[in-house]
């Protein structure tokens, strides 16, 4: 018997911005033609070297549609960012990260 085939996310966070990408172009956000000019750029900025395309890509490329259209700006995804990390730090293992573990989160 064979080892299984490797899955084609290699954590969750990539499948669940897999599935935010496709579920906010169905709802009309951003049109496929605008992901790809948007992917494009994350992996191949005017000003660096070409990236690889990872999920890491991906989730840039989100990001700047989602700052683009005023969904959630720059500033908005870092602070959340940040609150995601600490409450990670404070999550025991094994169990899920969720923000309300964030120490620094008002209460």
């Amino acid at each position: 018997m064979s080892a299984p085939e490797p899955g084609p996310f290699a954590a969750p966070w990539e499948a669940q911005v897999f599935a935010l990408v496709v579920s906010l172009q169905e709802s009309g956000l951003f049109t496929w033609a605008e992901w790809a000019d948007t992917l494009g750029a994350a992996i191949r900025p005017p000003d660096g070297p070409e990236a690889p395309a990872n999920y890491g890509r991906w989730l840039a490329a989100l990001e700047a549609i989602l700052a683009r259209r005023g969904v959630a700006g720059t500033d908005a995804v870092e602070v959340r960012s940040r609150a995601f990390l600490r409450a990670a730090e404070a999550t025991p293992h094994g169990q899920p990260i969720v923000l309300g573990n964030d120490p620094l989160r008002g209460g």
